[in-house]
């Protein structure tokens, strides 16, 4: 590859894997976060006009209050949910050693979020795991407010939020207003995530001790990457180049000398290239839908996981 070993494996990255948002470190409560950030507007719903001035039943437009920007349509049932009141639940956490780190938005407000870092450092088969939470509201129709696991590979920024059979990586919280209700979903965002990282700790572990051949690795980038039926010569290049990129990552990442030729090795190698690697065509929204695929799961990482596993 034409990539420079030194270039191309990040060490000692210390910008936030996801390169969004704002540094929000010294926020004491959601609202302050949601202040640095610029995230304290409001959305107000407003009908829909068509251009001869009709009122169109049954659905309104969630706009917010800044610039008037139509975040999304929905049903009259809709109840918008202020970011403000999204994210107080987490407040309860603070006490409990939980830091905001940053906060930001997706899609020009339509999705907003809060990156918090749980106070536990886990060493896991000689790795310092850190475990990052994500909580995210949206304002499009899209789902509830969610919480996800985002644990980090602290020497080289990895995400690994593999998707366990044995433990939650996200989900929803539904409180809002009452007081007990959203004490409950604090409690209940730190279970999961004190058992998320339980179960990922005896995955590595186990992936850990599972020894590849380099055969083995070459196997799997090409099942991980099969190729199509009929492909262009542009597609059968770019194929080659990701597959090159994952096997150099595998093979040279410096901070994945010690780790050992095992399957725990392969997982990373493929984060690193899922997390860091530059598209083969960067859009404008690459960092948002990056972010996006790491709340929700990230496709190929999974798809990583599960050949190592089967």
């Amino acid at each position: 590859m034409a990539a420079n070993v030194e270039t191309m494996f990040f060490t000692g990255r210390t910008v936030p894997w996801h390169g969004l948002g704002t540094m929000v470190e010294k926020a004491p409560t959601s609202q302050a976060a949601l202040e640095l950030a610029g995230l304290d507007w409001k959305v107000v719903q407003k009908k829909l006009i068509t251009e001869d001035g009709f009122s169109i039943p049954g659905f309104k437009a969630n706009v917010r209050d800044l610039d008037n920007r139509v975040l999304g349509v929905v049903t009259d049932r809709y109840k918008v949910v202020q970011n403000e009141e999204a994210f107080s639940f987490t407040d309860s956490l603070l006490g409990e050693g939980v830091t905001y780190e940053t906060a930001g938005s997706l899609q020009e407000g339509r999705r907003t979020w809060i990156l918090a870092k749980l106070p536990q450092k886990y060493i896991i088969s000689g790795d310092e795991i850190t475990p990052y939470l994500v909580f995210m509201n949206s304002h499009d129709g899209t789902g509830a407010i969610k919480a996800a696991m985002t644990p980090i590979r602290v020497v080289c920024q990895n995400t690994l939020n593999l998707a366990l059979h044995t433990a939650k990586r996200s989900w929803s919280t539904n409180h809002m207003g009452e007081i007990y209700g959203k004490l409950q979903d604090a409690r209940d965002s730190l279970l999961y995530a004190e058992q998320y990282m339980t179960e990922l700790g005896k995955t590595i572990d186990t992936l850990n001790r599972q020894k590849l051949s380099d055969q083995q690795v070459y196997e799997y980038i090409d099942l991980l990457f099969p190729l199509i039926d009929n492909p262009t010569q542009q597609q059968m290049k770019n194929l080659r180049k990701m597959k090159e990129d994952v096997l150099k990552r595998y093979f040279e990442a410096p901070d994945l000398q010690y780790v050992g030729k095992n399957a725990y090795r392969f997982i990373n190698a493929v984060s690193d290239f899922a997390t860091h690697a530059k598209p083969l065509r960067e859009r404008s929204n690459y960092r948002e839908s990056l972010f996006g695929r790491t709340v929700d799961g990230n496709a190929l990482i999974d798809k990583a996981y599960s050949i190592a596993v089967a």
